[in-house]
């Protein structure tokens, strides 16, 4: 798979990204409260409120928290940047989602509990990771590539514990619990599916344009960014929080 070289090197857009970062800090310390890892007051009360199966309810939620979720979106772009056929496509999708079914599930149901903030910052780690990796920066700095596929499902797992701590702040009824999950699950893929077949039509659409490769390095450097962005974001709330 072809990686991208600009004149600016891939150290120089890590140096741009920390200054970022640093930026992002100095600003989100001034506004502690925007760092609260919470629901919508009006979703939580009304989950709080309501027992039973409640199909659609959680289905709604689940496809709300990821067309919502602007990190899981941006390292789900990551993953199918340089994916052109639609068999990667499946493989590398499937992969993140059993990932984050498997942790939402134990997550909630065994009550494993990490601090959302550190969690967060970990999928914003994420989204740096893929996009160095879409950059090449692991095999011009320490000659090796690491495995797309193991490192997508581990992160998928991640993704799964940042679902999970979503839904135990909703502070459930046991009532129907894992049916809900279920069906929460079910929206959340639901989402998925409506960001991811977006996402492909753009891209699509800006592979034909011709500028697809003159550009994509520069695309990943943003979004390494946004991912440092991100991190510096959640690690700020959790020391200020």
């Amino acid at each position: 798979m072809t990686r991208m070289l600009t004149s600016m090197t891939a150290q120089e857009y890590l140096f741009a990204a920390l200054g970022l970062v640093m930026m992002g800090i100095a600003l989100f310390g001034l506004v502690p409260d925007a760092f609260a890892h919470g629901v919508t007051e009006g979703d939580k009360g009304y989950i709080q409120e309501i027992t039973g199966v409640q199909p659609i309810a959680f289905l709604y939620l689940g496809a709300k928290h990821m067309m919502t979720g602007y990190d899981h979106l941006l390292f789900l772009f990551g993953v199918i940047f340089f994916l052109y056929r639609l068999k990667d496509v499946t493989i590398y999708v499937t992969l993140f989602a059993v990932g984050h079914v498997i942790t939402l599930l134990s997550g909630v149901l065994l009550h494993i509990s990490f601090s959302p903030y550190i969690i967060d910052a970990i999928i914003g780690f994420s989204v740096v990771y893929k996009a160095l990796d879409n950059m090449g920066a692991f095999q011009r700095w320490f000659g090796v590539q690491p495995n797309t596929k193991a490192a997508t499902f581990i992160f998928g797992l991640v993704h799964g514990f940042g679902l999970a701590t979503k839904i135990l702040e909703y502070e459930i009824s046991t009532d129907g619990l894992l049916a809900n999950l279920i069906f929460f699950n079910i929206g959340v893929e639901i989402g998925q599916i409506l960001a991811l077949v977006g996402m492909l039509i753009a891209i699509t659409y800006w592979r034909k344009t011709g500028n697809f490769m003159r550009h994509a390095y520069g695309a990943n450097a943003l979004m390494m960014m946004l991912g440092f962005l991100l991190m510096g974001y959640q690690i700020t709330g959790y020391f200020v929080a």
